[in-house]
């Protein structure tokens, strides 16, 4: 569940929120990009970023077969990867642009935004879109084979 709906956060970033706002002027990315990172860092959220990654490390331990275990194995690897671009690209990215400040005290919003890069950010962001679905989708397979099995 909790990969699963990472996949639609990741998702709902790459097709709605940051074309969206790419379609603002600076002021305006800025300011919704730093208010979106700093509400997104909540319990619900942490829950399924860590949970993601918890949960499906303890079913591939727990995991009562060789029929299931690649692919629980395949989605770990999968959102690994994930968490190591969250954490080493889009985390410090993001720091970045609020340690950049408010909207109303930066004097040129536009250096900003640019330093920001937004290309390079929804890039990763859809590596990880494409990862978390594929995770998904290995660990939804891992339920039909364990169905399929008994």
């Amino acid at each position: 569940m909790t990969t699963g709906l990472m996949a639609g956060v990741f998702g709902l970033y790459q097709h709605t929120v940051m074309v969206g706002l790419g379609r603002s002027d600076d002021r305006t990315f800025i300011g919704a990009f730093q208010a979106l990172d700093r509400a997104i860092i909540n319990p619900w959220f942490m829950l399924s970023f860590g949970g993601a990654l918890l949960f499906t490390a303890v079913a591939a331990f727990l995991s009562p077969g060789r029929q299931i275990l690649p692919w629980v194995l395949a989605a770990l690897v999968l959102y690994i990867v994930v968490f190591g671009i969250t954490v080493a690209v889009n985390v410090p990215m993001n720091d970045a642009l609020k340690a950049a400040g408010s909207p109303d005290t930066i004097t040129d919003l536009a250096a900003v935004r640019e330093a920001f890069n937004e290309a390079r950010w929804v890039a990763f962001n859809l590596v990880r879109t494409i990862a978390t679905t594929a995770a998904f989708g290995c660990l939804c397979w891992a339920l039909v084979v364990r169905g399929k099995l008994g």
